[in-house]
């Protein structure tokens, strides 16, 4: 219960309206297309799957902290052709053995139509229900080549800093935001 509270309320301290707002989007903007160099550079796959993606959705900076209930939150953007097209928030609640705080980013490429249909037309996207995500590791990027893309969206993370063991983006939810 305290873990849905944390989920619900963290969300809150980055709300922004009116000029704050337009200026968090530039930043958001800024961020996304920094995280990609970033990312393209360590990991040469990444950027051979955003050549096939027909979206890429960017969270550059995820913030997860816990102390048996946890939670996580980041803000990102999803682009299309090279420009921002919406803007979207991750979100997580956890509990269990947990203890610590840490920072991440990560890309999910949107392979075809069925997956970025679902991204606009859904109210909220909870990473392992609907489109196929593969999360990309060093052992699955090895064995990816363009004939083998054939699932629904590709995630990528990276950048990974803080204490805290592990992780997972499985039962984030994504929702569309207005900046």
């Amino acid at each position: 219960m305290t873990g849905l509270v944390a989920a619900t309320l963290l969300p809150m301290l980055f709300t922004s309206t009116g000029a704050h707002a337009a200026s968090r989007a530039k930043d958001i903007d800024k961020d996304a297309a920094h995280a990609l160099e970033v990312l393209y550079r360590t990991s040469p796959v990444a950027e051979d799957v955003s050549k096939k993606a027909r979206a890429v959705l960017v969270f550059p900076k995820i913030v997860k902290a816990g102390l048996i209930i946890g939670g996580s939150y980041g803000e990102g953007a999803l682009r299309k052709g090279g420009k921002t097209s919406a803007y979207y928030n991750s979100v997580s609640a956890s509990w269990g053995l947990q203890a610590g705080a840490q920072s991440y980013g990560y890309v999910v490429f949107l392979m075809n139509d069925k997956a970025v249909d679902y991204l606009a037309s859904s109210k909220g996207w909870e990473i392992g229900v609907g489109p196929t995500v593969v999360i990309v590791n060093e052992g699955v990027a090895k064995n990816l080549s363009s004939t083998t893309l054939q699932d629904d969206a590709y995630a990528f993370i990276f950048g990974q800093t803080g204490l805290m063991a592990g992780v997972s983006i499985e039962g984030a939810k994504i929702s569309r935001i207005q900046r």
